[in-house]
Order: C-alpha cells, then sequence, then structure tokens
C-alpha cells in the first residue's frame, strides 16, 4: 500500500496565535482550526494575522471541511477571511458553532458559509480518508474538545489547547478514558499543545481562580472592572457568579464581549440570574460599590473597551478613582508592551489595579510539564509531533516526549509550512509549502512583501518627503521653483535651509537634463531619484519621497 499521510501546519508552529493544520491523505484534505493572531505595534496598521492559505486554495476542490478543537480567536478568528475563498463546511463543538455564527453575521462576505455543530463521541466522515471523533478535553473555554482522526495509516490525536483540570467550571472534566482507550488501540501521531512545556508541576484548576475572582470583587470599596478575552467564557461565568454573591448588577462593556454573552446565555452556557445584567445606561444610577463591569482589552488591543477606558477616549465609561480593575489574562507574546501601558495610564486616574503579576487574577488554559506527560503516557504514539506555541516551546516538549520514550526518529519539530508525510516505512519532512503571515488591514490583505506596509515602516523611521514642480504642458520645461512639504522627517526649523537647497538643485539637474515633454510618469521618477539622492546625502535619511507634477 503506498498510502501517505501529509502534516502542513500552517499556523501556530513557530509561534503564538493564527493555528491551522492541514492533513492530507488520498484526495482528501481536512482542516484543523483556523485561528488569528492579534498584531504587534510593528505591525502598523494592521488589525489582524490570519494564515496563509494559499496552499489549500490551490487545492480546493480536495479540501473537505475545516474543524474546530474550540472557540477561541486564535482558532476560529480567521474564519470570515478564509471562508469566502474556500467554499467548504465548518464542524465545531456547540458554544464554538455559535461564536462562529456570530463572527460569520458580522462579515458579509462569509454570511453564505455553512457551519455544523458536533457531538462528542460521534464518528463524522470526511472523504474516503478520514473518520473524526471529538472528545472533551479542559481549557479556559466551555466545550473544548481534542479529535481522534483515524486515516488508512493509522489514528492521529491532536489535542487542541487542554489541561487536565479535576474540578472545571462547567463541570465537564476531560474525556481521559477515551484517550486511554486510543492509546491501547495504538495511535500512529500525537499533536500536542506546547504553549506551557517549559513550566513544571501542573496547572491550577480552574476553581483556584474562581475563589480568587470573588474575594477580589468581595474587597473592592468602589466599581470593579474585569477585562478579559471576549470569547472566555467561564471567566465571564466567575465573574458573574462572584458578582452575585456581592450583591452588584454587571454591566457587559464591549461589542464583541456583548454578542458573545447573549449568545452563551442563550445556549445555556452561561447561568445568569434574571436581575443581574444591567446596560450602560442603567449602570451609571447604580452606586460604585454595587456594580461590576465586564469589558474586552485584557491584551491592550488599541480599539478595546478597557485600552479605550483607560485613554478616556470611550464615550460612556470613566474612570473613578477608587475604581478596581482586574485584567484577567496575562499577555500573549509581543503584547507586553500594549498591557504595561493600559496599566498604566489606569493607575494615573487613580485605579487600583490587578494583574497577573502582583495577583492571583488568571489561571492559563494549557498543560504544563506533567499534565503533558501524562497525555503522552496515555497516548504512547508512533510519531509526535509538538504543535501551538513557540520554538523554544516545541523543542521542551518534543524533549519531553523522548524522555518518555518516544522513539527520536519519530519526533518532529515542525515549523509553518513544512510538510512531514508519513509513510509505511517512516515519516520525514518532505517539502515546503507557502505559509507566511496575511495581514488584514480594514478591507485589504497583505503579505510579508507589501509595498503598503514597506512605506509605512518607512514613514515611521524617516517620514516623508513631498516634491511639488509645475511645468510647461507643451515644452515640458520647469516654470517655477520646486515646492517642498515634509511631514515626519526632520523639524521645521532644521528644513528650511535644506529645502531650500534642494529645490535649486532640482532646477539646476532637470535643466540639465530635461525628459521629455509629453511623459510626466518619467519626470516623476526623475524628481524622486534626484530628491532621494541629495536628501540622503545632506541628512542621511531615507524619507518616502513623493513628486508631484502639475502642467500648465
Amino acid at each position: 500500500m503506498n498510502t501517505s499521510l501529509r502534516v502542513i501546519p500552517l499556523g501556530g508552529l513557530g509561534e503564538i496565535g493564527k493555528n491551522m493544520m492541514a492533513l492530507e491523505c488520498g484526495d482528501d484534505i481536512i482542516v484543523v482550526d483556523c485561528g488569528v493572531q492579534f498584531p504587534t505595534e510593528e505591525m502598523l496598521g494592521v488589525d489582524l494575522v490570519i494564515p496563509d492559505t494559499s496552499y489549500l486554495r490551490a487545492n480546493a476542490e480536495r479540501v473537505r471541511a475545516i474543524l474546530i478543537t474550540h472557540g477561541h480567536e486564535d482558532h476560529i478568528g480567521a474564519l470570515p477571511f478564509v471562508l469566502p475563498d474556500l467554499d467548504v463546511p465548518v464542524y465545531a463543538p456547540q458554544l464554538a458553532h455559535g461564536l462562529i455564527s456570530v463572527k460569520l453575521k458580522e462579515h458579509r462576505a462569509s454570511r453564505g458559509a455553512q457551519a455544523h455543530a458536533i457531538e462528542p463521541g460521534v464518528r463524522y466522515d470526511f472523504g474516503d480518508s478520514f473518520q473524526v471523533t471529538w472528545f472533551r478535553v479542559c481549557h479556559s473555554i466551555p466545550d473544548a474538545m481534542g479529535m481522534a482522526i483515524e486515516t488508512p495509516l493509522g489514528t492521529v490525536i491532536h489535542t487542541g489547547d487542554f489541561k487536565i483540570d479535576h474540578t472545571p467550571v462547567d463541570g465537564k472534566t476531560m474525556d481521559l478514558a477515551a484517550l486511554a482507550g486510543y492509546g491501547a488501540h495504538g495511535v500512529l501521531l500525537l499533536c500536542s499543545d506546547s504553549t506551557y512545556a517549559e513550566v513544571e508541576g501542573f496547572t491550577p484548576s480552574e476553581q483556584v481562580l474562581g475563589d480568587a475572582l470573588d474575594r477580589a470583587i468581595g474587597d473592592a470599596s468602589g466599581r470593579v472592572m474585569v477585562a478579559t478575552f471576549a470569547s472566555l467564557i467561564s471567566r465571564v461565568q466567575q465573574v458573574i457568579q462572584a458578582a452575585v454573591h456581592h450583591q452588584r448588577k454587571v454591566c457587559i462593556v464591549g461589542r464583541s464581549m456583548v454578542d458573545n454573552v447573549h449568545m452563551a446565555e442563550e445556549m445555556g452556557y452561561l447561568d445568569i440570574p434574571p436581575g443581574t445584567l444591567v446596560s450602560i445606561n442603567q449602570s451609571r444610577g447604580i452606586p460604585p460599590e454595587e456594580i461590576v463591569f465586564v469589558t474586552t482589552g485584557s491584551q491592550g488591543e488599541p480599539t478595546s473597551a478597557l485600552v479605550r477606558i483607560a485613554n478616556q477616549e470611550h464615550r460612556d465609561v470613566k474612570i473613578i478613582a477608587g475604581d478596581t480593575v482586574i485584567i484577567s489574562a496575562t499577555p500573549i507574546p509581543g503584547n507586553e508592551l500594549l498591557v504595561s501601558r493600559t496599566i498604566g495610564n489606569l493607575l494615573r486616574q487613580g485605579a487600583k489595579v490587578l494583574y497577573d503579576k502582583i495577583a492571583l487574577v488568571h489561571v492559563h488554559g494549557h498543560a504544563s510539564r506533567e499534565e503533558l506527560k501524562m497525555m503522552i503516557s496515555l497516548i504512547r504514539p508512533k510519531y509526535f509531533i509538538p504543535i501551538h506555541g513557540e520554538y523554544r516551546h516545541l523543542v521542551a516538549h518534543a524533549r519531553l516526549a523522548g524522555d518518555l520514550g518516544v522513539a527520536e526518529e519519530g519526533i518532529f519539530v515542525l515549523e509553518d509550512g513544512d510538510v512531514l508525510e508519513i509513510t509505511e516505512e517512516g515519516g520525514k519532512v518532505v517539502d515546503a509549502v507557502s505559509a507566511g503571515p496575511i495581514y488584514i488591514d480594514g478591507l485589504t490583505t497583505h503579505d510579508t512583501q507589501s509595498q503598503v506596509l514597506r512605506d509605512r515602516r518607512f514613514l515611521s523611521r524617516d517620514g516623508m518627503v513631498a516634491v511639488v514642480v509645475t511645468i510647461d504642458r507643451g515644452k515640458g520645461q520647469v516654470l517655477d521653483e520646486p515646492k517642498i512639504l515634509a511631514s515626519g522627517f526632520m523639524a521645521p526649523a532644521e528644513t528650511s535651509e535644506l529645502f531650500q537647497k534642494l529645490s535649486g538643485h532640482l532646477e539646476q539637474m532637470l535643466a540639465t537634463e530635461p525628459v521629455p515633454a509629453g511623459d510626466p510618469e518619467q519626470l516623476k521618477a526623475k524628481i524622486r531619484e534626484i530628491a532621494r539622492k541629495f536628501l540622503f546625502s545632506e541628512s542621511h535619511r531615507r524619507p518616502i519621497i513623493m513628486s508631484i507634477v502639475l502642467e500648465r
């Protein structure tokens, strides 16, 4: 039998976020997860980062479905941008399905996409090569799942994001019995979450955090604001329980948070006693000691509610001295500066801020080393791929697998774009596909070669200089002294003499090396070349040069 299984990570390996992995066998391809990554500060103007799906688009007729493990943004957030170009159904656990439905309705281009809710323990067929059964895991959101993927070569276990929590908020523990059963029957490949592979011991239970949040809200003398992810429904439930315990009303702030809470309550994933939720307008008449706000912005996202509140830009909510702000999340790598800036702005306005460095206000949803060991020991795979994490996390997890007896030749530390092929004879990386980041910028997308983003980087470094030249329409001769304008280049006092010299230099060069009349584009290029060389020689700066030619 010449059957082969190809494993192609398109995001999430060697980085945090935009998780996406393709599995290919025979004429069938299935995709696990479709997530976003939040931009860092140097990604100027970028809203989101999504995986490069060019390989999937090139093989669209073979892609059977996108299969979702759970409803966090780094696993579902790219769907509205991917589905319009990749017309395939989505299968997801119940809560993730609800979150996806809300998300797709917000994006006109993806409103017609098919999304199906799955049940754990039920087998679903995708083409001739894949039979998939979801199983429960614990994470920081209800309905988190892993997958057992049966292929002609054997079973693949994809854990999704997980931790082993014996007292989860929703009471649904991880299905260790199912995992042990798969391990007993033999597993070809284990793809396991590596995010906290460097952390010793066990990850604390969500129950510990519930008690800590209850104490923090109970100890607060004024208003309380809790910032978390909009999709972290378990955390919202814990905040609501603590607020009710201390006779406080709850006000949800932030459009995505409002939509998700409404959807989760309708689906039964949130238990909210009648009369607990109030609108922003109603909150104004409630004493400070009787209200809790739940808001987005735990990662310092510039457009989030908490950041706008911290920057005194929110229309409805202002910080009052004595407020307690709880940031119930740890910063995603790259977001530390944004979070730190938000905390500083809140403190300056007299708020007390509790965050992960000084208080128990967040418990992460990922397995630490002892739980990762338990997973490997239960599954006993022939091949092992550490997934979801920066490269150092993948390497730490790979070493752990080696220590537990997985053969060295069966452990593969992959990065985005690598193509691992597994056959009866063994496994090896045989190819690479395009898997760089795709940047979402408003309604447009850019790749790493984008001229727009390159120009923004130049603008942020050396600014822009505009050169305006007026010429005779018929003869092509320069009529007036060129005008020079600048933004972000140098201080006006420094540019006055410099621009006067540049203007004279342009007149001289265009007179001695004229451009044929009737070719304004060639003239613009000539002006840019002259100005660029002159400005670098005089200032050692490389601004963006914009040339404008006026004819009369």
